[in-house]
């Protein structure tokens, strides 16, 4: 897999949760922070988010918008300053929305997270991605939009399986989208170096491989210093060091995620033995890898 693919997948839990919401008139609506992502996607009309500690935005026909930090916001049909909206917001769960002139139409979706273990990509990702639809803009994720809405317009025949997939894939292309656009940040110039983008492919491709940083720069086409001072320069760890968290991380999804004995797992995440993953394990992240199934079961049974 890839950087972004694997990012994600790390903290992706369960089935992604949307519905399609037509409102108008005066409206206030509020959610709360949660552990997770959310995304509006706007339909018809017009409406402004009031994300928590962040600047309203206006979002407008066919624009897209992620919260992947999942901060709480109202959404509403006019601007307000905090202490209004505070006064005049209904809590989600308890709004009432119906058709009417100057009708509004959302897709409104969330995406269940473990952000216990974030991959730094996601970590990196602002407050709020706002993605307005301008022409020739994202193509790949107009058309997850167009297909997410028709899904969701009417019950066709296998929409069960069709809906979680196609938001999952709008996930991905949000996050495309971002890095496409993003004029700062990390990972974004991460990914446009050749030289640390294709290691790190190589890397997420097998990380189970006996990797050495000989080996790796060989991969990526340039001498072992070249490669070390570049990956360390961008990514912030050495290569070797970079693939170790990365086992780590991986062996923490396999365990809150499957049933896998421990030496199956550190077999997949290229450990040599049970013993030397669970040593690794509770010196990176301060748990033996038994106590942190145990606490990620409980934490997946609270959502």
């Amino acid at each position: 897999m890839d950087v972004v693919s694997d990012a994600i997948s790390a903290v992706h839990l369960g089935h992604p949760s949307s519905h399609r919401v037509r409102t108008s008139g005066s409206w206030c609506v509020r959610l709360d922070p949660f552990d997770g992502a959310g995304f509006y996607v706007v339909l018809k009309g017009r409406c402004w988010l009031l994300p928590d500690g962040c600047d309203p935005v206006l979002l407008g026909v066919g624009d897209a918008v992620l919260l992947p930090h999942g901060t709480g916001h109202v959404i509403a049909d006019s601007p307000l300053d905090a202490a209004v909206a505070r006064e005049k917001a209904v809590p989600f769960e308890r709004w009432v929305a119906g058709p009417g002139p100057d009708q509004t139409e959302l897709v409104r979706g969330e995406y269940r997270l473990d952000c216990s273990r974030l991959h730094p990509l996601m970590t990196e990702l602002p407050e709020v991605v706002h993605l307005p639809n301008r022409v020739g803009a994202h193509p790949e994720l107009r058309a997850a939009i167009d297909l997410l809405a028709g899904e969701l317009d009417e019950q066709r025949p296998g929409s069960c399986v069709a809906l979680p997939n196609l938001l999952d894939l709008l996930l991905v292309y949000l996050v495309r989208s971002w890095m496409s656009e993003a004029t700062s940040g990390t990972w974004p110039r991460v990914l446009g170096d050749p030289v640390t983008a294709a290691a790190l492919r190589a890397l997420h491709a097998n990380p189970a491989a006996p990797w050495s940083n000989e080996r790796l720069a060989a991969e990526a086409g340039v001498s072992r210093p070249t490669l070390a001072r570049r990956f360390t320069t961008l990514v912030g760890r050495p290569p070797m060091a970079y693939l170790t968290w990365w086992r780590l991380i991986l062996a923490a999804t396999h365990l809150r995620n499957t049933s896998d004995t421990l030496a199956a797992i550190a077999g997949r995440v290229g450990y040599s033995s049970p013993y030397s993953l669970s040593h690794a394990f509770e010196r990176e992240f301060g748990v033996t890898p038994g106590r942190y199934r145990v606490e990620a079961a409980k934490r997946i049974g609270r959502r």
